[in-house]
């Protein structure tokens, strides 16, 4: 009997082993995602939920694709080649009229977008009444308008230069010529003189400014367009339907991603740096740029709705954009509701 009462219980042992969970890497095999991705401070939370393993723990297997622009990585969204976008909001509205289905679960950053003035530029914004005037001034002494650098149209950083000039700033058109290039090229061109100014985000304006302190802020992201819709983190629909779990496991990453990237800095740069070092910085300089006024991060995707129609407002009023796009079913705070949720 006793014999018997240990072989029950042994198999009594046996069978509540097999009916307990497995851990979740046992459960299932990760799931493989393909992440496209601008090289900046704005894409930060993406990288550090990489670099601390929260992507793994979510069960997702990452691939990442780096692009020079919001404009360009649409084009991979519309062929299937990538299943997460990082990058501005702007394209996104345009994409979802064209048949592209997108949806904005994460934001990043807001107020990304910053002008700088090189060294010859800026001296006449010192002295001179008003940005107007600056640009101007620049004219009449080089006989040439200010050439200033920006991303291709229809991104936001194109968006929000144009809408500093004109709107802001009130400069003459006749004064300043906007040139749309990479990002690469566009911090080389202002370091080189190439480009009078330019609108950059971080970690170019920390790089830019260590490298040639004559390299001046003038205009903050704030200053350029108030609430200024920055990068955004947006899941092609397909991925979305077939993945939904894995989304909302994504976005809790980013949750967590932005909560260490505002409380420790410290912890974030590595990984931040290593994908965005390339050996042309270091982390002290990437700590920097993550501590920014130039690097405002948010992780709710609501916050950005209405500066994102506003934004849409004025591609329309320049001519980027032919008519406004609803912004119905873009964004998509079920994920990250569920991320806050206590």
């Amino acid at each position: 009997m006793r014999l018997l009462l240990s072989a029950l219980a042994a198999l009594a042992g046996l069978v509540g082993s097999l009916a307990a969970p497995l851990p979740a890497s046992a459960q299932q095999a990760p799931i493989p995602v393909r992440i496209g991705v601008i090289p900046v401070i704005g894409a930060a939370p993406i990288f550090v939920a990489r670099g601390e393993g929260w992507l793994k723990e979510a069960g997702l297997e990452p691939t990442f694709t780096t692009f020079e622009s919001g404009p360009n990585m649409i084009q991979a969204l519309a062929s299937g080649t990538i299943d997460i976008y990082v990058a501005g909001v702007a394209p996104l509205a345009v994409a979802r009229t064209k048949g592209i289905d997108v949806r904005v679960v994460a934001a990043t950053a807001i107020e990304e977008m910053v002008f700088v003035a090189g060294p010859k530029l800026a001296p006449y914004f010192a002295s001179a009444p008003s940005k107007a005037d600056a640009f101007k001034a620049f004219k009449a002494k080089e006989g040439r308008a200010a050439r200033l650098a920006t991303q291709p149209a229809g991104s936001v950083p194109n968006t929000t230069l144009q809408h500093w000039l004109w709107q802001v700033a009130k400069a003459d058109k006749a004064d300043a010529e906007v040139v749309p290039m990479g990002i690469d090229a566009t911090q080389q061109a202002v370091l080189a003189g190439a480009m009078d100014g330019a609108s950059i985000r971080e970690p170019a304006l920390t790089i830019v400014q260590t490298r040639n302190p004559a390299i001046k802020l003038i205009a903050t992201g704030g200053e350029m367009f108030p609430n200024q819709p920055g990068t955004v983190v947006a899941v092609y629909g397909k991925f979305a339907d077939k993945n939904p779990a894995a989304v909302d496991a994504l976005v809790k990453a980013l949750v967590k991603s932005t909560d260490l990237l505002k409380t420790d800095p410290a912890k974030a740069a590595p990984h931040v740096e290593q994908a965005l070092g390339k050996g042309i910085t270091d982390v002290a300089t990437i700590q920097k740029a993550i501590s920014s006024p130039a690097a405002k991060f948010v992780a709710d995707p609501r916050t950005i709705i209405e500066a994102t129609k506003a934004l849409q407002t004025y591609q329309v009023s320049i001519g980027t954009l032919d008519k406004e796009a609803p912004t119905d079913g873009l964004f998509d705070a079920k994920p990250y509701e569920k991320a806050v949720k206590p």
